[in-house]
């Protein structure tokens, strides 16, 4: 994912045109855009809907429906935390708990460093191993709370203190 924050009305109309004429272009359009800003910019809704000749409810709708789009930037990192019953069954939910408790956020959200935004997702393919996060396109199995906080501590990057 490029997740540039440069974006424009002609970036937004540009990726629209080039998949507007696809049936079922809306959800391609979508992805589009969130691939490459690494969300869907607000102004989208309306350039969108104008472009698919739907209403800005209906656009509104299609990305308020899947969680996997988001309307505001993301942290630095994307950390996904697997939610499916295999997971479930060996501990993915307290893992989850300790992952709220230790960045200060609930799902969908990001820390106030903007370092970390936390997400569900609903298998990551890695059911023999779980609990299973995924941080960008890593995915890694049998995380403990120890574990994820190594983690959380690699990737939060912390103002170093110079002594003179």
């Amino acid at each position: 994912m490029n997740q540039s924050p440069e974006w424009s009305l002609q970036s937004i109309q540009a990726e629209i045109d080039a998949l507007k004429y696809k049936p079922g272009a809306l959800l391609p359009i979508l992805h589009a855009l969130q691939d490459r800003f690494g969300f869907i910019p607000s102004d989208a809704i309306a350039l969108i809907a104008e472009s698919l000749t739907q209403t800005r409810a209906e656009v509104h709708g299609v990305i308020s429906f899947y969680h996997h789009f988001r309307t505001t930037p993301p942290g630095r990192h994307v950390v996904q935390i697997c939610r499916a019953e295999a997971c479930q069954s060996v501990g993915a939910r307290a893992l989850e708990a300790h992952a709220k408790t230790r960045l200060g956020v609930d799902y969908h959200q990001t820390t106030p460093d903007r370092e970390i935004t936390l997400e569900a997702v609903y298998c990551l393919g890695n059911c023999a191993c779980g609990p299973s996060i995924r941080v960008g396109d890593s995915v890694r199995g049998r995380v403990t709370p120890e574990a994820f906080d190594d983690l959380m501590d690699e990737l939060q990057t912390r103002p170093l203190e110079v002594m003179a």
